[in-house]
């Protein structure tokens, strides 16, 4: 025990480093793990998480490939699901035909998904996009939006409702019985 005490005294800022390194990888490793919301997780991931559920959504304004802009302010009055994810995620490809089918279900209803693409070039996606057949929007994030709304790991996704509040989010990928229940809490309830 004494040598370690005099290894920490000769190098603190390695020491330092390591329980920052330790600490980030069990925060990570934490957010893979139930399968749950994070809105309905409890601990310490479930805390850090940015903005938290009956806040409201932080604003953007972001790229499509062709050049459009997404606003989220302009989607004000819809059922939004804010996705972060990238091409090269497998847990992101494997979530995403069972969003675009939630998708054609509920975009009637005013439900619309935005895809938020985690800093890959504009290149990448439209060829991406008919290999999965996605139909909903894609924008490019050159990382602020996701530094606001606090994604360490993806896929990520935000349920917002049509006031712009945030109703639900989850950590990896998402299943339809996720998918289901977090929909519930955004959807217009129709008579």
């Amino acid at each position: 025990m004494n040598h370690l005490l005099n290894r920490v005294q000769r190098h603190p800022r390695l020491f330092l480093g390591l329980i920052a390194l330790l600490g980030a990888i069990w925060i990570i490793m934490g957010s893979q793990g139930s399968g749950r919301p994070a809105a309905q997780s409890r601990g310490p991931l479930s805390s850090q998480i940015a903005p938290r559920v009956g806040a409201q959504a932080p604003d953007f304004d972001l790229l499509t490939p062709d050049g459009s802009h997404i606003r989220l302010r302009d989607l004000r009055g819809k059922a939004v699901l804010i996705n972060f994810w990238a091409t090269w995620c497998s847990p992101c490809r494997a979530e995403m035909p069972t969003m675009q089918a939630m998708y054609d279900r509920y975009a009637a209803q005013g439900f619309t998904i935005v895809g938020v693409n985690m800093r890959e070039p504009a290149s990448v996606l439209p060829p991406f996009m008919p290999e999965l057949g996605l139909t909903f929007p894609i924008v490019i994030d050159d990382g602020s939006t996701a530094r606001a709304y606090t994604v360490i790991t993806i896929p990520a996704s935000f349920f917002i409702d049509a006031d712009g509040i945030v109703r639900a989010h989850y950590l990896g990928p998402m299943s339809r019985s996720v998918l289901d229940a977090s929909l519930d809490a955004v959807l217009p309830k129709i008579p």
